[in-house]
């Protein structure tokens, strides 16, 4: 997948290059000298010295230069304009960055030999937001079973629930025990990431 990296220099430049109104996403212009084609999924990387972090979104392009967000990604448009406005200023730093992606996986709680089908929207390596109807239970164990690509056997990740989001997305913290489990996470969202 095609990254465009977005660096934003101040909130003139913001309102310059993205058009967010009434909670609708509007096109976002991504400077690049990178030749893209219409209708090509990408992701926007986000940049700020006003955001903690960076955000990723999922878009697809509009023409050969800007692109146009998923509708799925308001949640993080809303974001980047709140904080770039200075509307928001309590969001902690996070320490891993977050790849958007729509991933199966398959999931079961601990001590119950049940499956559940489900997709995973992004992925970093301290966590995962897992697409839920309804949010699961704050602090339930879990582990989530990842094939990743061009592998065979899938990837088994003991995880926590630590957050909900207003989608009804259920927020994941990996529970890696060591640097071996970190080493896989890594190269499972290398794998992601070039696929």
């Amino acid at each position: 997948m095609v990254i465009l990296k977005l660096r934003i220099k101040s909130l003139d430049e913001w309102r310059e290059l993205a058009t967010v109104s009434n909670l609708v996403p509007g096109p976002i212009f991504v400077p690049t000298t990178d030749e893209v084609e219409a209708g090509q999924q990408v992701i926007i990387e986000v940049s700020s010295q006003l955001l903690p972090n960076k955000v990723l979104l999922r878009g697809t392009v509009q023409s050969w230069r800007p692109a146009l967000p998923s509708t799925d990604e308001q949640v993080k448009l809303t974001f980047l304009d709140e904080v770039l406005t200075g509307k928001r200023t309590d969001v902690p730093r996070r320490r891993h960055h977050r790849l958007p992606v729509s991933v199966s996986v398959r999931y079961r709680f601990a001590n119950s030999p049940g499956v559940i089908d489900s997709e995973i929207v992004e992925i970093g390596v301290g966590g995962a937001l897992l697409a839920t109807t309804e949010p699961l239970t704050l602090e339930t164990e879990l582990t989530l079973e990842i094939i990743p690509p061009g592998g065979a056997a899938p990837l088994a990740i003991a995880c926590k629930v630590s957050y909900h989001t207003p989608s009804g997305g259920t927020g994941l913290r990996f529970l890696t025990r060591d640097a071996d489990g970190e080493r896989r996470l890594r190269e499972l969202i290398r794998r992601l990431r070039a696929s």
